[in-house]
């Protein structure tokens, strides 16, 4: 036979403190809910997951071709030719970077700053420059 231990309290009404205030069924909730024991462990591993890609060196072929289309945008800087600009980007936060291309009138070519400026305010080092494309490089061959 079940035991009848609470009899004598099951049908006593819910009792209701007149000293604390009744806590909202949001704020009731939010006690079981789980919570981050580790506090920005996971944006660790995120960034720890996060790839990039290692600077490659170009070989000196690729650096005179490099050098052979800047040599041939310098005259026409006036009529800011539209160029294609591939170039490495270093990460801020971890070895290597990421290679971006950028389209966009080039208004300048700076040897002592060693880099090419865009309109759109972009300056991109030499160093970080792996391939330049322009209209201007069409059909020369």
């Amino acid at each position: 036979m079940p035991s009848r231990s609470y009899d004598d309290i099951i049908h006593l009404p819910h009792h209701v403190s007149k000293v604390h205030p009744q806590m909202s069924l949001h704020d009731r909730a939010a006690q079981f809910s789980p919570f981050a024991a580790l506090v920005g462990y996971e944006e660790v591993v995120e960034e720890t997951a996060r790839e990039t890609t290692p600077k490659r060196e170009l070989d000196e072929a690729e650096k005179a071709e490099l050098d052979r289309r800047i040599g041939i945008l310098v005259p026409h800087l006036g009529e800011k030719p539209v160029v294609t600009i591939e170039f490495f980007v270093p990460d801020a936060l971890k070895t290597g970077g990421a290679y971006v291309s950028r389209t966009a009138a080039l208004i300048r070519i700076s040897p002592v700053r060693k880099n090419l400026t865009l309109a759109d305010g972009t300056a991109i080092r030499f160093e970080d420059v792996v391939g330049i494309e322009c209209e201007l490089f069409r059909g020369e061959f």
